[in-house]
């Protein structure tokens, strides 16, 4: 519960802190860089976890919190939230020091001081406040990239990933060493063309790879299902992870997350951030907890009888042969 609390503060603060503190032309890069050492972090997890015990990975994961907690007594305030509650010198020292001490800072200052002037004559707002009709696009599309990022199935992929590969007839291990190695790579790739590209024509292509990866994978366990290219089916589930992983790892694992920090006004930030990181972590535990169950479910072909040619009787003694045997015969 407190490792929840913890990522899911984090997941809403760390990028938009990043947002208020950084330049407009380097914004999205420096942003997505969070997803970038997320993919990191993950990835070492990954490689000590085919060596070491939960409890070891448990006892390694304190070291991070620990230095992420003392480094946090050494960064600036953001110039943005010092300005939004009146601290108006601190504001200016805190942009100074991200800037440098020789930048001149009086233009941004300037801006950051307009904006938050505009935006104190609106009251901030409540969660209820962001369903009115002038929030309904940046709601729509915060709320709606955070649901399609989950809902495309990332978190499956990742818990289970070892399952699948098992399940396909490939090995384990070796599948979750060929994540690590597309990961961070595509990851990499995607926070330089971050800002050089766009965030659009990025989240286009990541999601057309991942649904090429599903496609992929999907089709693995088709051929499996019927016996067919017995020999090909494990490369095939193989590289539509890879497929799924590095589409993701390019945009759709980062980008939902720059866009949230940037489409809403100072004022909604808090109840909207709030709301978007509870669709994004809602999402997850669905996903988390639905996939298992889906894994072994059986498929359509396999669920649904073949009826042509029978009768009633035999339809209900093959699909339910238990209420049949509880019956009680009738005796004259």
């Amino acid at each position: 519960m407190l490792v929840g609390c913890g990522m899911g503060l984090l997941s809403y603060v760390v990028p938009v802190y990043i947002a208020e503190v950084t330049p407009k032309d380097i914004r999205g890069g420096f942003t997505s860089v969070h997803q970038l050492m997320i993919c990191c972090g993950v990835s070492i997890t990954y490689l000590i976890g085919a060596f070491a015990t939960w409890r070891t990975l448990a006892l390694i994961g304190t070291i991070p919190c620990l230095m992420q907690l003392l480094g946090l007594f050494f960064i600036p305030e953001s110039p943005r939230w010092q300005a939004k509650i009146g601290k108006w010198k601190e504001c200016e020292a805190s942009l100074q020091c991200l800037r440098g001490n020789n930048a001149d800072i009086s233009n941004e200052a300037s801006e950051i001081k307009d904006y938050t002037e505009q935006l104190q004559r609106l009251s901030e707002s409540s969660v209820f406040d962001l369903f009115q009709k002038e929030y309904a696009w940046s709601l729509i599309v915060g709320v709606g990239l955070m649901v399609l990022q989950q809902f495309g199935g990332v978190n499956g992929i990742a818990f289970y990933a070892s399952s699948i590969f098992i399940s396909a007839g490939f090995s384990g291990s070796v599948g979750m060493i060929a994540m690590v190695v597309v990961q961070v790579p595509m990851t990499t790739l995607g926070v330089l063309l971050l800002d050089k590209s766009g965030r659009r024509p990025l989240l286009l292509v990541s999601a057309a790879g991942t649904c090429l990866g599903c496609f992929l994978v999907g089709l693995s366990f088709l051929l499996q299902d019927l016996q067919q290219w017995k020999e090909v089916t494990p490369i095939l589930s193989l590289v539509g992870v890879l497929v799924y992983t590095g589409s993701f790892s390019l945009g759709m694992g980062g980008i939902p997350w720059v866009i949230m920090s940037e489409i809403f006004p100072i004022n909604m930030k808090g109840s909207a951030g709030s709301l978007v990181t509870l669709v994004s972590w809602l999402g997850s535990w669905i996903i988390s907890f639905a996939f298992n169950f889906l894994m072994k479910w059986s498929s359509t072909a396999k669920l649904v009888p073949e009826t042509k040619g029978r009768t009633l009787e035999e339809i209900q003694a093959s699909m339910n042969p238990v209420s049949l045997e509880r019956r009680v015969p009738f005796t004259p």
